[in-house]
């Protein structure tokens, strides 16, 4: 085996190795910690020296590296062990590696005290494994095993606190509504296969599909991708995903599950190119989850669930990218939203384990106490909110000079649905300069709170409701505090980046300029940056979200579409589901139930028979004698 087969195999296969044998340690304290601990640092680190050695390879190459061997055949169509991955697909996996690295040492601290710390550590490496598997995969059916390997540790890691009884549920919230989108995942990929006739990737983009029956495929691999990256209609989960611990939200929102759906359309999208249909429904789609996910982040008191709707706009950035004909656009600021989202996860997870409560309405004034964590914040919205020179300035300005340029027409995706995009993206940045601002001025301005427990405003910590902080809010322990400051400078400097002709040229992005197409994004993000922080001053103390008037629990709600699901979807399901039990018992089991008893009482009627005393016997005898007398006399007569 060649050394890109080699190293290919290791990169999802370490941390898959090390996170199953991380599984089998007991949850204990002490050696069986440390030797989890170890473990999940180990694979994460060696997956990511691993990418490194392989970026070299591909790059000194200058073509993707390439590597398979026969693992089954299945109905005539030969399923393969294959790695296939260029310059752009290792860039992803060099940041899915580092995150989860910057993930297992901060969660050595941040669940020091938690008795089952070893099954999270491993299902951390796993998880891992899982998003590389998806990357690098050559097969389809290997990709779709990572994809489904990511579900089910998705679900183990949001329920991990079963002490919270908002964890199980939103577990199975999670896996449900990305299990009605991996539905039809499934069947796509099922109808790519059988109609290509080979599972190898390569082979399925090369093969000649008609536009109707790849439209119908590519539609459904837009549910599954819809589910995995939390777009409209199905992104109801990800907020309710804020129940697992901070670490693992870091991980979910930056580098793995909701980046997947991304990355899977980019890694098909000569498919997609093919379409025009399936281009719009997803310019549709990422156009009212831009403005959904930041309308509702506006409103809302808790710290994690801002920056959980910021992800499900920014990832609408990466599918609108997409949907207009720009997959190195989407690929840039999947790499910086993976940087500045895990600064700010990580950073929120410093704040809540020092202050004891999720809620801004319970902060205040930290910018004093938390110095580096208040400037790691700054450095995470800044990006996120689009400032420059920061990574989220150069990778969004790279999203809307797409979609501008798709207004034009010339694309595969409609005129129309290109306008979609580049207005609601443009909206968006001033929106999440609003939120953004509000989130900085709640948390880390203002008066100080009396914090810890004899504090006005304590409460127990979402993460760990063991835990209580001091009455004096610090900088997170150096296990804490490093990562978030070795992220801080990807969020601020992987923007310029895109002046690098090698990084430039893996990506295959367009030349950096600073044209008049900027200064109308620039303008707005100052305009919502510039409310808030005049709302915040007008009226000291005051939640700029007051100004949202009647709106604000309309976007605190998500837009009531939680309820409208409920209503149209859940509670259809429970009432056929009680229909179908009620039948199952009443009428199938009570059919061979009922049939059991009445066999039972025959015999019974038989057994009586038999037990019968020597003149009933008789008497019965002579009467059956009689009878078939009397029918034998009838049948003569007749």
């Amino acid at each position: 085996m060649t050394a890109a087969g080699v190293f290919g195999t290791l990169l999802p296969g370490v941390p898959l190795i090390l996170g199953l044998l991380g599984l089998t340690l007991r949850p204990a304290d002490g050696g069986p910690r440390r030797a989890a601990a170890a473990i999940g640092i180990a694979g994460a680190a060696l997956a990511l020296i691993d990418a490194i050695v392989l970026l070299v390879l591909s790059t000194s190459r200058g073509a993707p590296l390439e590597a398979g061997t026969g693992w089954a055949n299945l109905g005539g169509i030969e399923v393969t062990l294959a790695f296939s991955a260029g310059p752009a697909a290792l860039y992803v996996a060099l940041a899915v590696c580092a995150v989860a690295l910057c993930v297992q040492v901060y969660s050595v601290t941040y669940l020091h005290d938690d008795p089952r710390y070893a099954p999270y550590a491993a299902q951390v490496s796993l998880f891992t494994g899982a998003m590389l598997l998806v990357v690098t995969s050559g097969d389809l059916i290997g990709l779709l095993i990572g994809w489904e390997v990511m579900g089910a540790c998705s679900y183990l890691l949001i329920g991990h606190d079963r002490r919270l009884p908002e964890a199980p549920a939103a577990a199975a919230k999670a896996f449900l509504v990305t299990r009605v989108g991996d539905v039809g995942f499934l069947l796509g990929i099922a109808f790519l296969i059988a109609e290509a006739g080979t599972s190898r990737l390569s082979g399925v983009l090369a093969h000649d599909y008609s536009r109707g029956a790849l439209t119908a495929a590519l539609l459904l691999l837009l549910a599954g991708v819809a589910g995995k990256s939390a777009q409209f209609p199905l992104h109801t989960w990800l907020p309710d995903a804020m129940a697992g611990p901070t670490p693992i939200s870091a991980l979910i929102h930056a580098a793995t599950m909701v980046a997947a759906g991304v990355y899977l359309v980019f890694r098909t999208f000569p498919l997609f190119q093919r379409s025009p249909a399936a281009l719009a429904a997803l310019a549709l789609m990422a156009a009212i989850t831009i403005l959904l996910g930041a309308l509702s982040a506006t409103a809302q008191d808790d710290l994690k669930r801002v920056l959980a709707w910021s992800t499900v706009s920014q990832i609408g950035y990466m599918t609108g990218a997409l949907a207009v004909g720009s997959p190195a656009a989407a690929l840039f600021h999947l790499l910086t939203h993976a940087a500045f989202k895990a600064l700010l996860f990580l950073a929120a997870g410093a704040v809540i384990h020092a202050v004891g409560t999720n809620h801004l309405s319970r902060m205040g004034g930290l910018r004093e106490h938390m110095p580096a964590t208040f400037w790691s914040f700054v450095i995470g919205l800044g990006a996120l909110a689009g400032v420059p020179p920061l990574a989220g300035f150069w990778s969004k300005e790279n999203v809307l000079t797409a979609a501008a340029h798709a207004t034009d027409g010339g694309e595969t995706v409609p005129a129309w649905a290109a306008w979609l995009v580049w207005v609601a993206a443009l909206l968006g940045v001033g929106v999440t300069a609003w939120y953004a601002t509000r989130l900085l001025l709640r948390a880390f301005f203002g008066p100080s709170r009396a914090y810890g427990p004899a504090g006005p405003d304590w409460e127990i910590g979402f993460d760990d409701a063991r835990y209580r902080g001091p009455a004096v809010p610090h900088d997170p322990p150096p296990l804490m505090r490093w990562p978030i400051l070795l992220l801080a400078v990807p969020a601020a400097l992987l923007g310029l980046a895109a002046f690098a002709p090698g990084f430039r040229h893996a990506l295959e992005l367009t030349d950096p300029h600073l044209g008049v197409a900027v200064l109308l994004p620039l303008l707005l993000l100052a305009t919502g940056a510039g409310t808030a922080w005049w709302l915040w001053w007008a009226v000291p103390g005051v939640d700029p979200a007051v100004a949202l008037g009647r709106a604000g629990p309309l976007f605190a709600s998500g837009f009531h579409l939680d309820h409208i699901q409920g209503l149209i979807v859940v509670r259809p399901v429970k009432a056929l589901a009680r229909v179908a039990t009620a039948t199952d018992e009443r009428v199938v089991d009570a059919a061979v139930q009922g049939a059991g008893r009445a066999t039972r009482g025959l015999g019974g009627l038989f057994a009586g028979a038999h037990r019968a005393t020597l003149s009933g016997a008789a008497a019965l005898v002579l009467f059956g004698a009689l009878i078939l007398g009397v029918v034998a006399w009838l049948g003569a007569l007749a």
